[in-house]
């Protein structure tokens, strides 16, 4: 279970002014330096979590080739594309470094399979939200417990709901502090980083596969489209997001009960 409590009043204060302080300076570092600059204003556990795209590659890079003190942990949701677990071997074997796997907890996986079936997700969005509540968002409480920082992939390019997305704020129902790097960099510059430091990435990016979650609810994408576009497909609406950076978190009794 996530021991993670939300916080507010005079709990919040000092995280909502540490995360203040990192988005005040941004702009002027580098990544390796927006990194380093959050290790040194969170005290405790800083955790980054990885789906091995290119964003997270690039992040990956920086934290591992400067040796900085924050944990690299992955949700292995159990449906992920072969070439994904390529990728991800490659990078421990590039770097030296394992990296932590969350996997979701059997029974639950077992509830919800034997209520909506094996691909019971596509039925409807809330059923999609469950499928995601269990393979994800339970086990990323998990990977986050004890951290008081939590840092991401996510740019503001990526879609209309990201673009308001902080560089640092709290999150109050995490009792953290999440950091998104990556906010102001557009998709070439990635793409660029990646390249010039011949860092892992996963060969399905140059197949149109922008972005890349769960092979069941992936695709490539069409010339035009957004990048998340190829995100849950099926769905006729703009967000697409699967819970993990989006509150209230569903709760295990949606999953098995929806």
């Amino acid at each position: 279970m996530n021991a993670h409590a939300p916080v507010s009043g005079s709990e919040a204060a000092p995280l909502d002014a540490t995360a203040q302080r990192l988005t005040s300076g941004f702009r002027d570092l580098d990544l390796v330096n927006r990194l380093a600059e959050a290790r040194r204003a969170i005290a405790s556990r800083l955790v980054f979590t990885t789906s091995f795209g290119l964003e997270d590659q690039a992040i990956t890079h920086a934290i591992l080739s400067q040796d900085l003190a924050i944990d690299i942990v992955t949700l292995d949701t159990g449906r992920l594309f072969a070439e994904t677990y390529a990728v991800w071997s490659e990078t421990e074997a590039r770097y030296g470094h394992r990296i932590r796997a969350f996997y979701p907890e059997r029974a639950s996986v077992e509830a919800f399979v034997a209520r909506h079936g094996i691909d019971g997700f596509r039925a409807s969005i809330a059923a999609r939200q469950a499928c995601c509540a269990v393979r994800k968002v339970e086990p990323l409480g998990r990977a986050l417990d004890g951290a008081s920082g939590w840092i991401t992939g996510m740019r503001a390019e990526q879609s209309w709901e990201r673009a308001t997305t902080p560089y640092a704020a709290l999150d109050s129902a995490r009792g953290l502090i999440k950091l998104n790097p990556l906010l102001d960099w557009n998709r070439e510059r990635v793409i660029d980083f990646v390249h010039k430091h011949d860092i892992p990435f996963n060969p399905l990016h140059d197949e149109g596969f922008l972005s890349i979650g769960c092979a069941p609810c992936t695709r490539a994408v069409r010339p035009g489209e957004p990048e998340r576009a190829g995100r849950w497909w099926w769905e006729q609406e703009d967000k697409k997001e699967c819970g993990l950076h989006s509150r209230p978190c569903p709760t295990f009794e949606t999953a098995v009960g929806s």
